[in-house]
């Protein structure tokens, strides 16, 4: 690269020393990072309905999310699935519930308007099946429109085309425990309904499972079946179903109370015990709600639940952000952190031995305990930012990356590449059925996540079989789009696979992938914006002919200079007037404090279903770019 004016090497210079300044004190004395998991209202007016249900309503702080609601209430008088959507029916009509359950008046304004909102787009009868569960455990819904779910399939053996572990493991360790709420179908009476939110008026409802009018319907009669065995008292095999069904959840609780360490399966999980008839002070209901209570935050004003925390990811960034940037490798910081992320590794078995016969437990989570569900795209970037630290036992390290390398090679998928936490999870038939209306009942191997696995293995220099590496590589040639992208799985959305997918190709393969490198790198060239930087909306899942489009973040923009850059290296092409635009953009929008701020989420949890704004995105990705344009230009 060219060399920059000293004017502009210096302002990046000044814009890496503040970032490193904000990032270190944001450093928690134990080593680690973390920082606020954003999502929908959807998680915390959950929270309010399930100790509504316990009566632990009253030792909590929940009025604070009243105030909390009102804060995200749009003008249009709906909640947000993601900043800037327009407004979501099913959000809206959960925060309305959450709303009255707090004893908001139905007259009060803001529910008029909020109700206005939701009728207009068709009311509950519109909403996703998941809402209307909630709305039916306090009667405001009908048990009759809600999936049934044979108990029976916790008795399938393994070998079973279909079993629990063919679903994704959020799935998984959400649908076990509702295998007994939907059994006992309990409702717990509430002081009010929500007829004003039928579109159709409530003596209209039809409690019924939609049609799709294609061969899915076919999952329409056997609920039907279901039902009719129900209403008779002839499910086979029901008792045995739901002892292992309770069996399954209280053998995945942690030691901490945490389910999956997702907020779905630990609410659904309360709710299975609340249906068994659990009394409150039962030490595991006692250590879930301290499990949930640690997922809140809680301010002067609000009260909020997380819908996951991510501590091993946040640290393993912040450790890759420093480095990087040019903290010495055994800075007292930098060891306290590499030193916690290696007591984090996980040496337990999880549900991915289900399947893969072979791997041997190594590997990391996403939050601070979950021994059942570690996955490739934490591990590989705690491998990363290990490698990039020099700790007091180095021999302690380098095996502690060895076991993880050696699960993550068993964790390859027969497509070729990998999937966040299982092998060949892959039965897309199962996002039919109408319990699955998320879409996201599966985790099939995904571009982004095999592009970390093959980064982490060029970027360290570690050795895998050649033919997994053979066939990793192919899976991304056949991934990329004929523009060039490629699809981001947990990113939004095309920026971010395809700057992971340049990145991977620049260190594993760069001699071999020129072509499809300088094709990724030319997507990213054309959806840069006027400003210098690059964003995308999360409407782009739903629609690809957004790809690329959207206002500028700072993540977006880091993603994509860090894929440039990255390209560069490996093609020796350069486009060195919009790299320093994107650098540009980046030092004109830190805040005086060395951060930086953005509105738009840009992590994925399922796509066109539910978003994620990590707070630390925002921070360790712009100081990489950053720190990478400094090297290059050096």
């Amino acid at each position: 690269m060219q060399t920059q004016d000293r004017k502009t090497k210096k302002s990046v210079t000044d814009a890496i020393a503040a970032a490193q300044k904000h990032i270190f004190s944001l450093q928690y004395p134990e080593g680690y990072w973390w920082a606020e998991l954003e999502s929908n209202v959807t998680i915390t007016s959950e929270a309010v309905l399930l100790h509504k249900i316990w009566g632990t309503d009253k030792t909590r702080s929940l009025y604070k999310v009243e105030n909390y609601l009102r804060s995200q209430q749009r003008e249009h008088g709906g909640w947000e699935l993601f900043y800037g959507d327009g407004g979501e029916i099913s959000t809206s009509v959960e925060a309305y519930m959450a709303m009255r359950l707090l004893g908001v008046p139905a007259t009060d304004p803001a529910l008029v308007k909020a109700r206005n909102f939701i009728i207009k787009r068709g009311g509950i009868s519109k909403t996703r099946i998941f809402t209307k569960f909630h709305l039916a455990l306090i009667g405001c819904y009908d048990w009759q429109g809600i999936p049934s779910i044979p108990p029976s399939i916790m008795l399938l053996p393994d070998n079973f085309p279909v079993t629990i572990y063919e679903m994704s493991s959020w799935a998984r360790s959400s649908t076990v425990p509702l295998l007994i709420v939907f059994d006992k179908k309990p409702v717990y009476p509430v002081d009010f309904n929500l007829n004003e939110l039928y579109s159709e008026g409530i003596d209209n409802v039809k409690y019924e499972l939609p049609s799709n009018n294609d061969w899915s319907d076919i999952f329409l009669w056997f609920d039907k079946a279901f039902k009719i065995a129900e209403n008779l008292n002839l499910v086979p095999f029901r008792a045995e179903g739901l002892a292992a069904a309770e069996k399954w959840v209280i053998e995945r609780q942690e030691a901490t109370g945490d389910w999956g360490g997702i907020i779905p399966a630990m609410l659904n999980s309360m709710l299975a015990f609340k249906a068994l008839d659990y009394d409150v002070n039962d030490p595991m209901v006692h250590r879930g709600f301290l499990a949930l209570d640690n997922f809140a935050i809680e301010t002067e004003d609000n009260y909020v639940m997380q819908p996951c925390v991510s501590p091993v990811w946040d640290t393993a960034w912040c450790l890759r952000a420093l480095v990087e940037s040019g903290i010495r490798p055994d800075h007292p910081s930098l060891i306290k952190a590499g030193d916690w992320l290696i007591e984090k590794q996980i040496l337990d078995y999880g549900d991915w031995q289900v399947k893969n016969k072979a791997g041997k437990p190594g590997a990391w989570a996403f939050e601070f305990d979950n021994r059942f569900y570690p996955d490739l795209d934490d591990s590989a970037v705690v491998v990363m930012a290990l490698d990039g630290v020099k700790l007091p036992n180095e021999g302690l390290k380098q095996a502690a990356i060895a076991r993880c390398v050696k699960w993550m090679a068993t964790m390859q998928c027969k497509a070729g590449g990998w999937a966040a936490f299982d092998i060949d999870n892959d039965q897309d038939w199962l996002n039919s059925i109408p319990y699955g209306d998320l879409k996201a009942m599966i985790d099939p191997n995904t571009a982004d996540v095999t592009a970390r696995v093959l980064e982490m293995l060029g970027q360290c220099n570690l050795s895998m079989d050649e033919n997994r590496v053979r066939r990793g590589l192919e899976y991304l040639n056949n991934e990329q789009e004929s523009d060039g992208s490629w699809f981001g799985r947990w990113g939004v959305n095309y920026i971010y696979g395809t700057s992971g997918v340049v990145s991977a190709l620049a260190v594993i393969a760069p001699e071999t992938h020129k072509k499809q490198i300088a094709k990724g790198a030319k997507w990213l060239l054309g959806c840069q914006n006027r400003d210098g930087g690059w964003g995308e909306t999360c409407f782009s899942y739903n629609d690809p002919s957004l790809k690329g489009i959207g206002d500028s973040t700072a993540s977006q923009t880091a993603w994509a200079v860090i894929g440039l850059l990255d390209a560069a290296k490996a093609t020796g092409k350069l486009d060195l007037d919009a790299i320093e635009r994107g650098i540009n953009y980046l030092v004109s929008t830190q805040r005086e404090d060395g951060s930086w701020d953005e509105d738009y989420f840009t992590g994925t949890g399922f796509p066109c279903h539910f978003y994620l704004k990590y707070h630390m995105y925002q921070q360790y990705f712009p100081l990489i770019a950053l720190a990478r344009y400094q090297e290059a230009i050096k």
